[in-house]
């Protein structure tokens, strides 16, 4: 069901709605901005930036099996999106697929983006 043309939204009311929603992140709500997030990933069809923001909240709250599969939808969208990469080796980490982990996150510290490459770094001191 195409839910945008039931309702008579558009774009600029799903925009409107992802700026709640990350508001609703920046203040440390993620039980909030779950729900907005959910939302927006039904009314626009798995948005890839929609997905990575649930992989993100999910991480967030400690709910890594959730978090790994949305991260992983969403890479499917956009496989080489740098910050949702570092998420999944975060995901990993905290699911304790060390191997998996170590591997995604040097993979990130060939990716010339200097912050990325800061927090692989951090992120494998962390747990090496």
């Amino acid at each position: 069901m195409d839910w945008l043309d039931y309702l008579g939204w558009n774009t600029y009311q799903l925009s409107e709605l992802r700026s709640v929603a990350y508001t609703y992140v920046k203040q440390g709500k993620y039980d909030i901005a779950l729900k907005f997030f959910e939302a927006l990933n039904l009314l626009s069809n798995q948005d890839e930036y929609d997905l990575q923001m649930l992989g993100a909240i999910h991480l967030q709250m400690g709910h890594n099996l959730d978090a790994l599969d949305f991260i992983d939808q969403s890479l499917k969208k956009a496989p080489n999106h740098l910050p949702t990469l570092l998420n999944r080796a975060k995901t990993l980490f905290a699911l304790g697929y060390k191997k998996q982990a170590i591997t995604q996150a040097k993979s990130l510290l060939l990716s010339g983006e200097k912050d990325i490459v800061q927090r692989a770094d951090a992120l494998l001191l962390s747990y090496l």
